[in-house]
Formats: structure tokens, C-alpha cells, sequence
């Protein structure tokens, strides 16, 4: 192995084992901080910046003080009973997280490409057995993209079967660079429509359908991801568009319908930030069967439930 690979440094703010959620069989899951879009559902608010951050869980904490004792900068304050966080202040120190029973941590963390795959490689069994292997996620890959290819790079070295989970906002050199260290991309298809694509996600969908195409062309298998939000882009018009998209790529294994979930509500509240979605009901199995059911009339891939 490279040493200069192992070395590359990067921000990760979790790595999650034996999934079966994310690529094929077995998977260790790396998913690195930062991301440029700004999706009004996200499920990992947390992975937005690309800086470590106060992660609290008020219902963790028992009110002992002993944060607010070690605090230089005195984020944290506790009157009549409730516990409070100014985190404009905050240096993510790590002081406090030391001192706390379990309420407090630190989201994201610097590691090294190497060290990363040490921790891929301890469940190399399963994935032999399984057909599975890493997952890098976000986040964002590619916006760390010299740490994302050395960790691709390593795992390829180590035999280890890739996957990446991409938005594909970035430039085409980035991405078009992973081709060759990726045996399964699952990239993210938001919202067919322009206007609704930037509405929803702060970024533009031109460039990400480019992208797409472009790896598509190099030969890169894909399956697309598509969260379906009720109100949203639960739209007959974008499931159509799903299904022409899919009919149009050469190297596309299929459709992955990623079922609204307010998994983020509560992540965006133990950073500190206000999950914009409201009161969305959850689309029961009945509806979700449905949206496969229009997206499958305009494509001949397989579509399922993600």
C-alpha cells in the first residue's frame, strides 16, 4: 500500500458496520463530513459542514453541571433545570464531551484513509461470504475527493468491493476520477424538474445530470436513488422522468425508492438547527408501492423500496 495514501487525511463523522441498507450484501459504511447541497429532508444534517460539531441529546442528560464547570468559554449554562448551548462560542474543544456521562459528542472526527480501511477490513469475512464491502457515503464524497479516492484506492488494493453514495454536484474530473475505483455507484436523483431540483436542494440539477450521464458513458454501473417526499415531488411527472432516465443509461442496474423518513429532525436539533420539513405523515407501504408501480411503467430496470 501506499503510504502517501494511508496518510491522506479527511473528516468522518461516522462509521456504521454491518449495514445491508447501502450496496450490495454486507457493508461498512464510511460517511465523511460536508456537503454542498442543502436538501430540506436531509437525513444527516450533521453531515452538512465539514467541521466537527456539538452534537447534544437533551434527553441523555442528567443535569449534573459538570459541563458547564469545564467550559472556557461558557457554552453551556444550566437555569432552573434546563439545559443551554451557545454555541457561537462553542470550539468544539471536546472538554465538556470528556466530562459528560452521555449527552454530549463530537460529530466528525480527522482520520486517515488508512486508518479508515483498518476499520473496513475487520469485517472482511462478511463480506466475502455476503458479496458486500464498503460504502463510502456523506455527506458528500466528493467533496473531500483526495481522501474519498484514497480510501476507494485502498479498499481496491485490499480486494475490497466499492461502492460510493453520491449526489454528483461537483466537477466532472472529480467524478469522472472515481470510475475507476468504483464497482457500484448509487447516485442521487432528488427532482427531475430544474426550478424544484435548486428549490429543494440549493443547488442546481443540470451539472448533476451531466455528471451522471457522463460516467454512465465511461461505463460505470449505477443505481438511482430517489427519496420521494409526499407533497413535494411525489409528482407523477417526475416518476415519469425517473423512468426515462433510467431508460436512457446504458449501465443502470435499477431504481431505489427512498421513502420519506424524518430521520433528520432530531440530528438537526442536537446541532442546533431547525428541521424545515414540518409535519409530514410517513407514506405507509400502500403509497410506497404505488410510486414503484408508476416509476416501473416507464422502465423496464428493476424499481423496488430502498
Amino acid at each position: 500500500m501506499s503510504t502517501a495514501l494511508e496518510n491522506t487525511a479527511g473528516t468522518v463523522f461516522n462509521i456504521q458496520r454491518m449495514s445491508v441498507n447501502d450496496g450490495p450484501g454486507i457493508r461498512t459504511i464510511v460517511f465523511l463530513k460536508g456537503c454542498p447541497l442543502r436538501c430540506l429532508w436531509c437525513h444527516n444534517p450533521e453531515s452538512q459542514s465539514p467541521r466537527p460539531e456539538l452534537f447534544y441529546v437533551p434527553s441523555r442528560c442528567i443535569g449534573c453541571g459538570e459541563c458547564e464547570n469545564v467550559c472556557k468559554n461558557k457554552v453551556h449554562a444550566f437555569k432552573d433545570g434546563v439545559h443551554t448551548i451557545d454555541r457561537t462560542s462553542c470550539s468544539v474543544c471536546g472538554e465538556c464531551v470528556r466530562e459528560c456521562v452521555g449527552a454530549l459528542e463530537i460529530s466528525g472526527k480527522t482520520m486517515t484513509a488508512g486508518e479508515a480501511i483498518d476499520e473496513v477490513k475487520k469485517d472482511r469475512l462478511f463480506y466475502d461470504k455476503s458479496g458486500g464491502g464498503l460504502t463510502v457515503s456523506g455527506g458528500e464524497p466528493t467533496f473531500q475527493p483526495d481522501f474519498t479516492r484514497a480510501i476507494l484506492t485502498l479498499a481496491r488494493e485490499s480486494g475490497v468491493n466499492t461502492c460510493i453514495e453520491t449526489a454528483g454536484f461537483c466537477t466532472p474530473d472529480v467524478i469522472k476520477s472515481l470510475v475507476p475505483l468504483v464497482d457500484l455507484f448509487l447516485f442521487d436523483m432528488k427532482e427531475t424538474d430544474a426550478a424544484r431540483h435548486k428549490e429543494y436542494t440549493g443547488a442546481p440539477l443540470e451539472p448533476i445530470l451531466s455528471n451522471l450521464k457522463a460516467i454512465d458513458a465511461m461505463g460505470a454501473s449505477t443505481v438511482l436513488r430517489c427519496p420521494v417526499i409526499p407533497g413535494l415531488n411525489d409528482r407523477e411527472e417526475h416518476f415519469a422522468a425517473i423512468g426515462a432516465l433510467a431508460e436512457s443509461l446504458k449501465n443502470v442496474r435499477g431504481v431505489d425508492i427512498m421513502a420519506y423518513h424524518p430521520l433528520g429532525e432530531s440530528k438537526a436539533e442536537s446541532i442546533g438547527k431547525k428541521y424545515p420539513m414540518g409535519d409530514i405523515p410517513l407514506p405507509d407501504d400502500e403509497t410506497v408501492a404505488a410510486w414503484i408501480k408508476s416509476i416501473s411503467k416507464h422502465t423496464g430496470v428493476p424499481v423496488k423500496r430502498g
